[in-house]
């Protein structure tokens, strides 16, 4: 189904399409705003309390939605899901017979997710992003940093999951796991994104010989092994599939990161993204549609006709390989 009649083409000209620096065309992502925890005096944990808003199509978003399915916390912490075209007003909700896999939002009533912030805070000045944690008896937001709102689903709704065994965030190798989030975040995570909104040459450049650099790493790093600690899936391997999912399919071609492919130059890392895939659960939270139609669609300022592509990436369903996760 063809959803670009039912929708408005962004304006690019707004300001929120303006991620890199004017002055030395460098993108640096904003700090996230609320960084209250789960578990605290005023956020104990509650079934059917919180609620999580995401975009199937951002990878950021998309790690919580993963930790929520693999917790088994369905019935435990709602879910709504904004259209996959960013607007000038930013992120929008829509009904599913609009865009298919999207929501509306039923705990607010809002129609844009900047509403859920300023309803948090009306003074709120930053970018309106997503994932977003809300408390329905507070009305207001817990914590919009996906890197945190994993870990309070991870651990903090243990009394009412149905996979409380599953620790993605095991004491005894947080060190291991703080230091590889580290870097892979800034060189793969955030890498692909320096890359792409880059608007100099010379920034570009840089940034995506160390997205490869940062590639070249974790593929040996991965050389005999199943999972990137302690032979353990733990949280780093959730946080790197987000982007290898997106790569072949988007970065390599949208953001300009075409040096290799991860079908073609990085046999260990294609099989470690068909490890995860594999997991039962996680395909439930994967649409490429989302995926493909928000960054090639939205970003009307690197693609201007909003043409998209019609490969999906590799097929990580085939082979099978053994993940012994549960």
């Amino acid at each position: 189904m063809n959803h670009k009649s039912k929708m408005s083409k962004p304006d690019t000209s707004a300001s929120i399409y303006k991620w890199a620096d004017q002055k030395d065309g460098q993108f640096r992502r904003q700090v996230s705003s609320f960084r209250d925890f789960i578990g605290s005096e005023r956020f104990p944990a509650e079934k059917g309390r919180y609620h999580l808003y995401i975009s199937w199509a951002c990878p950021w978003a998309h790690r919580t939605a993963i930790v929520r399915k693999l917790k088994g916390l369905e019935s435990v912490i709602g879910l709504s899901v904004v259209s996959y075209l960013m607007t000038k007003e930013g992120w929008h909700f829509s009904t599913p017979e609009e865009t298919p896999g999207a929501t509306i939002d039923e705990v607010n009533g809002a129609k844009f997710i900047r509403e859920i912030y300023f309803k948090a805070e009306p003074e709120f000045s930053g970018r309106f992003t997503v994932p977003v944690l809300w408390d329905k008896k507070n009305n207001t937001i817990v914590n919009n940093e996906s890197s945190e709102i994993i870990r309070m689903l991870n651990s903090e709704f243990n009394a009412f999951s149905t996979k409380p065994q599953l620790d993605l965030y095991p004491q005894t190798l947080r060190k291991e796991i703080d230091e590889i989030n580290e870097w892979i975040y800034d060189g793969i995570n955030n890498g692909v994104y320096k890359s792409g909104f880059a608007t100099k040459q010379d920034v570009y450049e840089t940034n995506v010989t160390k997205l490869f650099a940062a590639l070249d790493r974790v593929e040996a790093h991965l050389d005999g092994k199943s999972w990137l600690i302690g032979e353990k899936f733990t949280e780093a391997d959730v946080r790197l599939f987000t982007t290898i999912l997106r790569f072949d399919p988007v970065y390599h071609t949208h953001f300009k990161c075409n040096l290799k492919t991860i079908s073609h130059d990085y046999p260990n890392l294609l099989k470690h993204a068909r490890r995860i895939y594999q997991i039962e659960g996680i395909v439930d939270t994967i649409n490429m549609t989302h995926i493909k139609g928000h960054y090639y669609e939205s970003h009307l300022h690197i693609n201007p006709f909003g043409i998209v592509p019609l490969w999906n990436g590799p097929d990580l369903a085939h082979p099978k390989v053994e993940s012994n996760v549960f």
